[in-house]
């Protein structure tokens, strides 16, 4: 964790929540107590700030300084906000083209995405605050920097980024095996917005539920799935081919 996007210490984390500074993610010492954790905590929940819970070694790994149990990381970039991302969007008069990230939770592959995100136009990057990959140094790094060009929305439920994308006249796409239609059988020549779902469980049921389409990719090997950013880039180059 590159220490200048660090803050250690409850009341410093308190206080960078005060001033609306971005906190990525909040890391907790797993038995943590007294009245300031209690606070930090409230705070944290109240303001829907990802955290998770660590043994004291992975802190003292992370800063040598009194951290009082609890460690925070600023991400290196603003996220923008979903009304003001899609809306923007759909006024400039081009063909939109989002990416929504339900709740994935590995860095380097959220990085990757980024990267072919990039690449292949797409117009913002929707993800959960909380149980999603933190911004940081390795999800910079994996991106090529692609991370400071693609805008990154925040939300408190992906089912109602979903709605509001709807609403707005974006059709969803979930990319998921539980569906006979592939990929290539789906058009993809019109406003949408691409599901992905996390590493190991996929996209949430309940999100599955309220999706405008499904989609898979053809398998045929004796391995079951792809990796979430290589499936990520198929979909969105599939998309680019048929908007050519």
């Amino acid at each position: 964790m590159e220490k200048e996007n660090q803050i250690f210490g409850i009341r410093a984390i308190l206080e960078a929540i005060a001033a609306k500074k971005e906190i990525d993610k909040v890391f907790i010492q797993t038995d943590a107590q007294g009245e300031l954790m209690q606070e930090l905590m409230k705070t944290m929940k109240k303001n829907s700030i990802n955290f998770s819970y660590v043994p004291v070694e992975k802190l003292n790994r992370l800063t040598p300084n009194n951290h009082q149990g609890a460690v925070a990381t600023i991400a290196p970039i603003s996220f923008v906000k979903l009304e003001t991302l899609v809306d923007g969007v759909v006024e400039s008069g081009k063909m939109p083209l989002f990416l929504i990230l339900d709740q994935l939770s590995d860095a380097r592959n959220f990085g990757a995405i980024i990267r072919t995100a990039e690449c292949t136009g797409v117009d913002g990057i929707i993800v959960q605050k909380t149980g999603s990959a933190p911004v940081n140094g390795d999800t910079v790094k994996t991106s090529a920097g692609a991370v400071f060009n693609v805008p990154i929305c925040k939300v408190d439920h992906i089912k109602d980024a979903i709605f509001y994308l709807q609403g707005s006249g974006i059709k969803t796409v979930a990319a998921t095996e539980k569906t006979e239609d592939s990929i290539y059988d789906i058009p993809l020549n019109e406003p949408i917005a691409i599901i992905m779902g996390s590493e190991d469980r996929g996209i949430n049921p309940s999100v599955l539920k309220i999706v405008d389409a499904k989609a898979k990719l053809p398998m045929f090997g004796t391995i079951g799935s792809l990796n979430v950013s290589v499936a990520c880039g198929a979909f969105l180059y599939e998309t680019v081919r048929q908007r050519s």
